[in-house]
């Protein structure tokens, strides 16, 4: 079989034009979630810290904190992951703090992206990239 630079080129193209294909689906899973969510209203940003480690040794447990003062619910989305919903936090009125920490499993880098209702209707939204450097929930 011989193979020419031309044959190379457009097999890697068609390597990296597949490749990308679930990153894009998953992203837009990522911001349908999101938008079912909130409604369809913008998000905003401070109120809400988002804690996660810049590189996690493991992916299948990620320790993440979420901390939104006011917050009623706090949704955490990992984009990256064949279904992104991770979590939804809901918190009552005689919720000491809005706080919540858990540990997630994520499928490869990606980034982990935190929205929060606020009690006036508002939403308010933090993101952080996360490094998965073995492991995870994709091999």
């Amino acid at each position: 079989m011989d193979f020419t630079r031309r044959g190379v080129l457009a097999v890697g193209a068609g390597v990296a034009a597949t490749l990308m294909l679930p990153v894009r689906g998953a992203m837009a899973a990522t911001e349908d979630k999101i938008a079912a969510f909130t409604g369809g209203a913008a998000t905003g940003t401070g109120g809400i810290t988002l804690t996660s480690p810049e590189i996690a040794e493991n992916g299948n447990t990620v320790p993440i904190e979420v901390d939104a003062p006011g917050a009623v619910s706090i949704l955490v989305l990992a984009a990256g992951n064949p279904t992104p919903d991770v979590c939804t936090f809901g918190f009552g009125p005689l919720s000491g703090a809005q706080r919540a920490s858990t540990r997630i499993r994520l499928a490869g880098t990606q980034d982990v992206i935190a929205v929060a209702k606020m009690a006036d209707g508002s939403f308010v939204r933090a993101q952080n990239t996360v490094k998965v450097t073995i492991g995870g929930c994709g091999g």
